[in-house]
């Protein structure tokens, strides 16, 4: 099980590559062409396009370094390896598409204010070029995004390239046939907040993963469910799950068993079902009921419990030793009756 797991890890993290590096040389190629088209009609619009999809193509190049960081063998400093750095990347993809829409914002702002003379056919044959190559490389990598948050990024990278090359095009189209020039800029401003709105996702999924949080895609409540249903399972606790990297996930848990001679089989039972929840990296501690766990975080939970527990005793015995324990207070109770007799 687990060396079929890696298996098609592996395999989908090698088809992964291909895919991004055929979508980096596609854009590549298309940044040259509409960089060369801008400086031939001496448009502006054309080359900060051509700005724009360059700085995709750094996106591109920067998920396959963190491709490549994932597969560096780990050593005495970093035990895990690099693959924490594929989340960095992820959020950095996130910063870079966010600079991206202020970059769309600010321009739009200047058309605004001062609105350039604009060949509106060019422009809408050149956006049209790159509806083609956008779509073609975001269809391209649609698949691999549900499985890496990096390829996420880049697939958000392309749609939102391919939503500006279509804006472009219905504005040439409009400019051409009524010469409102001002549409551009208003167009700018819609595009910029349909990616603000798909970008919000990377960001805050980047930056919960390189907090350790526990990923979206996983329920931690389902994860100890499943777990507590295994066969001699009586209890999980100190349940840890976190990403080691865009792809991959660690958990690490206390696992009380009702007999540890049955350990390796609960391991194997346990690591199974783990790995069908996308967790392939897990730690598991094996205790049984009658040895508690000694970890500083159990002892502080049980001392809470057990307080919690004497707190209640302290209440109760007070009020049954006021109705039941009639040897605790005579003096008391023989004063009360004996009171009426004195006078």
């Amino acid at each position: 099980m687990e060396h079929h797991h890696h298996h098609h890890h592996a395999h989908a993290t090698a088809q992964n590559k291909h895919i991004v590096l055929i979508a980096a040389i596609i854009n590549l190629l298309f940044v040259i062409i509409e960089a060369g088209v801008g400086f031939w009609q001496n448009s502006l619009s054309l080359l900060s396009d051509a700005g724009h999809n360059l700085s995709d193509v750094f996106s591109l190049l920067l998920v396959l370094v963190a491709m490549r960081l994932t597969q560096v063998a780990s050593d005495d400093k970093h035990t895990y390896g690099y693959k924490k750095s594929s989340v960095l990347i992820s959020l950095l993809n996130a910063v870079l598409l966010l600079i991206a829409v202020g970059a769309i914002i600010v321009e739009a702002i200047r058309k605004f204010k001062n609105p350039d003379p604009i060949n509106g056919e060019v422009i809408s044959w050149t956006a049209a070029i790159g509806i083609i190559i956008n779509g073609a490389t975001a269809l391209l990598l649609m698949k691999g995004q549900k499985e890496d948050l990096n390829i996420k990024g880049a697939f958000l990278h392309m749609a939102a390239d391919t939503l500006v090359s279509v804006g472009v095009v219905i504005s040439g189209l409009i400019i051409i046939f009524t010469g409102w020039t001002i549409v551009d800029p208003i167009m700018s401003l819609i595009i910029a907040a349909v990616i603000l709105v798909s970008t919000w996702g990377l960001l805050h999924e980047s930056l919960r993963l390189s907090m350790d949080a526990v990923p979206e895609s996983i329920d931690l409540h389902e994860i100890e469910h499943h777990m507590k249903e295994v066969d001699h399972v009586l209890d999980v606790h100190h349940l840890h799950i976190w990403a080691l990297s865009t792809t991959e996930n660690a958990l690490t848990a206390h696992v009380v068993v009702d007999d540890l001679t049955e350990m390796p089989a609960v391991k194997h039972a346990l690591k199974e079902e783990l790995e069908e929840h996308n967790i392939a990296h897990s730690t598991l501690e094996f205790e049984d009921g009658e040895h508690p766990c000694e970890d500083h975080d159990c002892r502080s939970h049980e001392h809470h419990h057990d307080h919690e527990h004497e707190h209640d005793d302290d209440q109760e015995p007070a009020h049954l030793e006021h109705h039941h324990d009639h040897d605790n207070e005579p003096a008391h109770l023989e004063h009360q009756s004996n009171h009426p007799h004195e006078h």
